[in-house]
């Protein structure tokens, strides 16, 4: 893949219908065409956290994740983005999943340099985390590719053990080290 993608944020009424597996009404108030996979069984748990958190926290909506869109081919190819504004310590974690009929194009990594570029320019954030399943060699490569290094574990209640990584980013960058508390709340996926 040679051009860079896009990530497009979307609506709390989007993100509700895309938790409940509604593609038609999705697609009505998307800023673009939406795919089956977006609204299929492996999406529609992020969907419907990320939905619940734009109601209960309306300043986390430019944070969150949205659409992976490709402006080239003009479609959409999958889900990137934060789990929520920076923390106290401006530490900020990526998600990020694309459609299994995309994968292998280098979508993951565009949507993973376009998320730790736009960390890059934010006042404030000094750590980009990612937190990996440790069989998800693939998504273990990339962020280690793109200059994340392992500074702990972590469990998640729904994923399990995963590995986390950290990168710094801005002007007083370091990673957190290895101090990671368990959260069980929290997931590896937008």
């Amino acid at each position: 893949m040679t051009s860079p993608v896009r990530i497009l944020q979307l609506d709390a009424g989007t993100l509700r219908a895309l938790a409940d597996g509604d593609l038609a009404a999705a697609d009505r108030t998307s800023p673009v065409p939406l795919t089956s996979y977006l609204a299929g069984l492996e999406c529609r748990s992020a969907w419907a956290r990320r939905a619940r958190q734009v109601v209960e926290d309306p300043a986390s909506a430019g944070w969150i994740t949205g659409v992976v869109w490709d402006p080239d081919r003009r479609l959409a190819v999958g889900r990137a983005g934060f789990h929520g504004p920076p923390d106290d310590a401006g530490m900020v974690e990526v998600g990020y999943s694309i459609d299994p009929q995309h994968r292998r194009q280098g979508y993951a990594r565009a949507a993973l340099r376009a998320l730790v570029d736009r960390a890059t320019r934010e006042p404030g954030v000094t750590t980009v985390r990612a937190s990996v399943s440790p069989d998800n060699v693939a998504s273990r490569d990339l962020v280690l590719s793109e200059g994340f290094v392992a500074v702990g574990e972590q469990m998640d209640e729904e994923d399990g053990l995963e590995i986390v990584y950290e990168v710094g980013v801005g002007s007083s960058s370091q990673t957190s080290g290895v101090d990671v508390p368990d959260r069980q709340s929290r997931r590896s996926t937008p």
